[in-house]
């Protein structure tokens, strides 16, 4: 398995050596959270690694999410309200500790691209989660065509994010963007907490409940930045002759992506057992984590300037469905569901563990350790006589 040979070659390490995410945020509350994250980050000691502070943050989220879930397998069940108040305050919790991790690296000046590789893959595998501890919230389940947009759009974004990043060489942030987002779902969870789930059931207008405007107050904000994004990545190449700065196509990319979205829509809509209307927990998790995965795969690409690879084996999740479908294998798809579930989550770990030490091996660091003075790589090293 890939997992078991080296995943960057030796050129792409020197690569990450001179990588430096350069990135642009005009977001509207970032400026005022400064105070709060200087604060919180002045009391963090020295000796505590950016990549543990991050690592703590991700552990709280998904944790608090997961509480949730057991809650609301179906999405259907009443969140809680206790529950719902342990996950937005899991991801305030999580929120400031993205945020300190790079202000801690400073600091004790431990700055470098695998801090920002480890920051970048913990956000995607947090935005799944978050996405769907919302959706179970509002009882997002009683629409669940609904909840799978949502997931996919959310996933989406996160992945158009990057792909800009990859085209331009550069992360730009909106006027609105990721802080005034989690302002928003914790705030979600804060008025699910303070009213309860009946909340969501009131009616507006006699036509729609209350539990589909948070999803469609996003899905507004996410088609206008998917026109600014596709804008940048038509016409922002930063590579010779307007490619990326892998010096490869701006529109190819796109293949990894629709090769999670189109498969998860055509097994909901195919599914003989309907097993995303049944078990959407499950679905949404599945899918979600699968880009979480191809997502890391291309922030490796656009720190490494390499050739994105547009194959993964989590891409072959949906062909188990279609197999036992078309040939009549007969097991039921629940344990499919399953089995590709703990596979996808089992694949996103080793993949990203196997980055993490080949990077660290390379620039004589720990991920969750600070060594006094590492050595650099780029630096010649004395022979011996």
């Amino acid at each position: 398995m890939y997992w078991e040979t080296p995943v960057l070659t030796v050129a792409l390490m020197k690569k990450l050596d001179k990588h430096k995410y350069n990135s642009s945020s005009e977001s509207l509350l970032d400026p005022h959270m400064q105070h709060w994250w200087n604060f919180v980050v002045s009391q963090v000691p020295l000796w505590v690694a950016p990549n543990l502070i991050t690592m703590v943050g991700l552990a709280v989220n998904i944790g608090t999410a997961l509480i949730l879930f057991i809650c609301c397998p179906t999405l259907t069940e009443p969140a809680p309200r206790w529950a719902t108040f342990l996950c937005g305050l899991g991801l305030f919790f999580y929120q400031t500790l993205d945020a300190i991790d790079g202000k801690q690296a400073r600091r004790t000046g431990t700055s470098s691209p695998m801090g920002e590789l480890f920051d970048h893959g913990c956000d995607s595998v947090s935005n799944v989660f978050v996405v769907v501890s919302s959706a179970c919230a509002v009882s997002l389940g009683y629409t669940p065509w609904l909840l799978l947009f949502q997931v996919m759009s959310a996933v989406s974004m996160f992945y158009l994010a990057h792909w800009a990043a990859f085209v331009t060489g550069k992360m730009l942030f909106g006027l609105i963007d990721v802080t005034e987002a989690q302002i928003c779902i914790m705030s979600l969870f804060l008025t699910h907490t303070l009213m309860g789930p009946t909340f969501w059931e009131i009616e507006l207008l006699g036509l729609f409940s209350l539990r589909i405007v948070p999803t469609f107050m996003a899905l507004a904000c996410a088609l206008l930045s998917v026109v600014t994004t596709m804008d940048r990545i038509c016409s922002g190449g930063a590579g010779k002759n307007g490619s990326t700065i892998a010096g490869t196509s701006v529109i190819t990319p796109v293949i990894p992506l629709l090769m999670v979205i189109v498969p998860a829509i055509t097994l909901a809509v195919k599914s003989e057992e309907n097993v995303f209307e049944s078990y959407p927990l499950l679905f949404v998790l599945t899918f979600g984590l699968i880009a979480s995965k191809i997502s890391n795969k291309l922030v490796v690409a656009h720190m490494s300037k390499s050739e994105l690879s547009h194959l993964d084996v989590t891409l072959f999740v949906p062909l188990a469905f279609f197999v036992n479908a078309y040939m009549s294998l007969g097991v039921p798809e629940y344990y499919i569901l399953l089995l590709s579930l703990a596979f996808v989550v089992v694949d996103l770990i080793l993949y990203s563990r196997c980055v993490c030490l080949e990077i660290c091996a390379h620039m004589g660091i720990e991920l969750f350790r600070i060594v006094p003075n590492p050595p650099s790589s780029s630096q010649p090293q004395p022979t011996k006589k």
